[in-house]
């Protein structure tokens, strides 16, 4: 097995970089925390393990990750409901960064079907995590799969 990431984003370049890593990550709404008094948002996922397909191994592999924000100042989405619809899959497609006042910014993480999370940061700190491979199947977001844990 490959070793775990661990990667860390201070700026829009390396936001970039966990943008692809976590490209066609599956994310369910129970796994996205908003802890608004410690400034951070931690999305939980199951995400595709880029490196590994890349390099040809003979199946894809999915990671259960842990992707995470600080210094964030608020925290608004569009086509999300955070409080009532926690059991909907949402897909990543991908995080940008819009500077504003140097060195703040807002990030914004998009999701299929026009879904989006828009996060007001005082500067950018983002962190993504692996916690190992989906060897149970975790990732399979039917309808009556279970939760990945991850929002408890």
């Amino acid at each position: 097995m490959a070793a775990q990431l661990k990667l860390i984003a201070l700026d829009a370049d390396d936001l970039a970089v966990i943008s692809a890593h976590v490209q066609d990550a599956n994310v369910r709404v129970a796994d996205i925390v908003w802890r608004q008094g410690e400034k951070r948002l931690v999305v939980g996922m199951n995400r595709l393990d880029w490196e590994q397909t890349l390099t040809g191994g003979a199946t894809p592999r999915r990671l259960i990750s842990v992707l995470r924000f600080d210094r964030v100042l608020s925290c608004k989405s569009r086509n999300i409901d955070l409080e009532a619809a926690r059991e909907v899959a949402l897909e990543l497609l991908g995080i940008e960064f819009y500077p504003t006042d140097p060195p703040g910014g807002n990030v914004v993480l998009l999701f299929s079907h026009g879904s989006a999370l828009r996060l007001d940061v005082e500067c950018l700190e983002c962190e993504l995590a692996d916690f190992g491979a989906d060897d149970f199947g975790i990732s399979d977001l039917d309808e009556g799969a279970e939760s990945s844990g991850l929002g408890a």
